[in-house]
């Protein structure tokens, strides 16, 4: 049924155009949204929220999907089909006044908890955690969720759960509090003070250069700056943003590319599908090895600075003044315990994440609450970090995930690690001399390396097939674990 299949696909074409909107509308409050217009924005996101579902769980896509189930479909439209029939029996079961509900609160939350960490007063943005929690419930429930924790965790990462998680994670906590101890004891420490005074105007000039070298199309897609990093928007209107530090130059450089990666897989997916599940990535996880890949095992790289090293220091000539080669690489490699998770060197991160899912687990089974989070944060930051923040802007208020109810997201950052080094090494045997190509400022053959094999294959497997079509092996942490130690305890044993 050709007209069925095309009327769909255009009906979930308007629908990404729809959500695009309410996409700027939320860049917007957190860029360039005046704070006092902050309850005008949360109306506005309500009222949207509520039009833009009652048009996703239209009877019409409802008709033309059970049109659809009854053909002999080509593969490609029968995945379209099945992932927009999961879509839509999710919209038509959430009522358009919980959507509307819940988009205010995500709004509220967010203007409460970027004023609370400010002045560290946890018990200010209490009141929005417990409702995002109770609203996560609210909404499992809908769908008859047995397990609330496993619907979210399923809505970042399709077909990953709790179950799936905690194995993996619990290897890396082991070999990771280990290796971190190992790195720490070590005579040999890079110094990191060098990083001082690097005026903000040539930081932004330098990160614009290498976001346009790795591939980013500015063309369809602009970087700002905000308190947390973060890339949204559309393929055909990126948005991303970074922070600036005069005293740490590497915090808006390695966010920015952070949010390149990301960025370039949303400027890959094919617009032919957006809105259809070829058009759309396949969950966070994926998403999160992209943006990995771009940050660590990239711009951390010898091959990199190789490269890059000259015009850092035309830029920065007094800053680098009497700083090796050595010492600058070894300075941006520096691993260290921090209380700030997205300050965290690529070795320590990972325990940051685990401490997170660990906190999670606890407040959807009860073990914790948010009358309990702080000290709850405290103990199990003493644990797997080795410290306990000395106040709650450095422990429970750091991320702002929780201020838009976004349970579940944190585990994708580990398992994006762990996704980004099993790609690592499947893309180092197919491009055996990537580090010339990179030393010679050339990303193309990468990038197009990344857009045959994921960006253009939309989400076409979930993310344990994907892990096993594209890269050939099931989704583990030992290659992550090898990198680590292959980068970073050669580097802790030099002379």
């Amino acid at each position: 049924n050709n007209a069925a299949y095309s009327e769909l696909l255009n009906s979930l074409k308007r629908l990404d155009r729809l959500e695009s909107i309410a996409s700027l509308l939320s860049w917007d409050e957190t860029v360039f949204m005046p704070s006092a217009s902050q309850p005008l924005r949360s109306e506005q996101l309500g009222h949207y929220s509520e039009i833009l579902h009652r048009e996703a769980s239209h009877p019409r896509i409802g008709e033309l999907l059970f049109l659809l189930e009854q053909d002999d479909l080509s593969a490609e439209a029968a995945i379209n089909v099945r992932e927009a029939r999961k879509e839509y029996d999710r919209r038509t079961r959430i009522p358009a006044e919980f959507a509307s509900r819940k988009a205010q609160a995500q709004s509220r939350g967010y203007a409460l908890w970027v004023e609370a960490r400010k002045a560290d007063r946890y018990e200010d943005f209490r009141p929005a955690l417990e409702e995002h929690l109770a609203l996560a419930k609210e909404e499992a429930a809908y769908l008859d969720k047995p397990v609330p924790y496993d619907y979210w965790i399923d809505q970042f990462d399709p077909g990953m759960t709790r179950q799936i998680i905690e194995p993996i994670f619990d290897v890396l906590k082991s070999r990771l509090k280990s290796m971190v101890a190992q790195i720490l004891a070590s005579p040999s420490q890079p110094d990191n003070s060098i990083f001082k005074g690097f005026p903000l105007d040539r930081q932004e000039t330098f990160l614009k250069e290498v976001v346009a070298a790795l591939g980013f199309d500015f063309s369809r897609g602009r970087i700002d700056s905000t308190v947390h990093p973060f890339c949204g928007g559309h393929p055909l209107d990126t948005r991303m943003t970074t922070r600036f530090d005069e005293n740490n130059p590497l915090d808006s450089l390695t966010s920015a590319i952070h949010e390149t990666g990301h960025g370039l897989y949303q400027q890959g997916l094919p617009d032919a599908f957006a809105g259809t599940a070829l058009g759309s990535p396949v969950g966070m996880a994926v998403h999160e090895s992209q943006s990995r890949i771009y940050e660590n095992q990239i711009a951390r790289s010898r091959a990199f600075w190789s490269h890059w090293e000259p015009r850092y220091r035309a830029l920065f000539p007094e800053q680098l003044k009497g700083i090796s080669s050595d010492q600058l690489y070894r300075a941006i490699n520096k691993v260290d315990v921090t209380p700030i998770r997205v300050d965290a060197d690529e070795v320590t991160y990972n325990l940051h994440i685990i401490l997170r899912f660990e906190i999670e687990k606890g407040l959807f089974d009860g073990s914790i609450t948010p009358a309990t989070l702080p000290e709850a944060w405290a103990a199990l930051s003493e644990e797997i970090l080795g410290f306990r923040p000395s106040n709650n802007r450095l422990g429970c208020l750091q991320d702002v995930h929780w201020s838009h109810g976004m349970f579940g997201y944190f585990p994708s950052y580990t398992l994006g690690n762990v996704l980004a080094a099993q790609l690592w090494y499947k893309i180092r045997e197919v491009l055996p001399d990537l580090d010339d190509q990179m030393a010679a400022n050339n990303y193309a053959p990468l990038l197009q390396w990344l857009r045959t094999h994921v960006h253009s294959k939309g989400r076409r497997f979930d993310t344990l097939s994907f892990t096993r079509e594209v890269i050939g092996q099931e989704l583990a942490p030992d290659a992550l674990l090898h990198y680590l130690e292959e980068r970073y305890l050669s580097l802790y044993t030099a002379s």
